[in-house]
């Protein structure tokens, strides 16, 4: 292995990300999702090919389709941009002021060191500046930006950015508490550990607020 290839190895096993953005190219959607498909499913039949499965028996011969399609159509959907979840925002009329706290959103991710799941709960909290959004509006965004080859640190920011956005406020919090296969199921192999990730913006940042936050969640943790 030359000394590049352990370099992005050990970036990989310590799950460093380079940017909160997700690394996109510039073409990324310059084909459609059929033909995205089409080509994923002969990559597939590579790698099966090249680790000596035989792709002719009833079993197998379908997974390359099925794995391009889930790739494209299910776990990485997020990639794409024309399936960020619409997110209205409302008056808040009925002057809420206090913080709304949405807990134990489920998160189905993907490590992009490894390309194994990461299984976990995202906690999300913002204090309305005059607008609020819909309550599964919190849960698509999660779940939107969860759907992609993702690092847990940037998927924290990236929730945190877009409701900000949405709710023109720095005033919102995430907190994520996950496994990642990659841990649990390879490598270290460590079944037990989980990771948990936090960003927390305006307000948010003042020692009472997080506190009470992390009180809603039940997850204590040092600041």
């Amino acid at each position: 292995m030359s000394i590049d290839n352990e370099f992005l190895d050990e970036m990989g096993d310590n799950h460093i990300a380079t940017s909160s953005d997700t690394p996109l190219r510039a073409d990324a959607f310059t084909i459609s999702d059929e033909e995205k498909i089409e080509s994923i499913k002969k990559d597939v039949e590579s790698i099966l090919t090249t680790l000596g499965m035989d792709l002719t028996d009833d079993s197998l011969k379908g997974t390359p389709n099925r794995v391009a399609k889930m790739f494209v159509k299910e776990i990485f959907g997020g990639l794409n941009p024309n399936k960020k979840p619409s997110s209205s925002t409302f008056d808040n009329k009925y002057k809420y002021g206090e913080m709304l706290v949405e807990k134990n959103i489920v998160v189905y991710s993907t490590c992009e060191h490894h390309l194994l799941p990461i299984v976990g709960r995202a906690h999300v909290a913002y204090i309305s500046n005059g607008s609020v959004v819909g309550l599964s509006k919190m849960n698509r965004i999660v779940d939107y930006y969860a759907k992609r080859p993702q690092v847990q640190e940037r998927l924290t920011i990236q929730i945190v950015k877009e409701l900000q956005k949405v709710l023109n406020t720095e005033d919102v919090a995430c907190v994520i508490d996950a496994k990642h296969l990659c841990v649990n199921s390879r490598g270290i192999r460590d079944i037990e550990s989980s990771t948990v990730t936090a960003e927390f913006g305006g307000k948010f940042k003042e020692e009472q607020t997080r506190r009470e936050f992390l009180d809603y969640i039940k997850l204590d943790t040092q600041f």
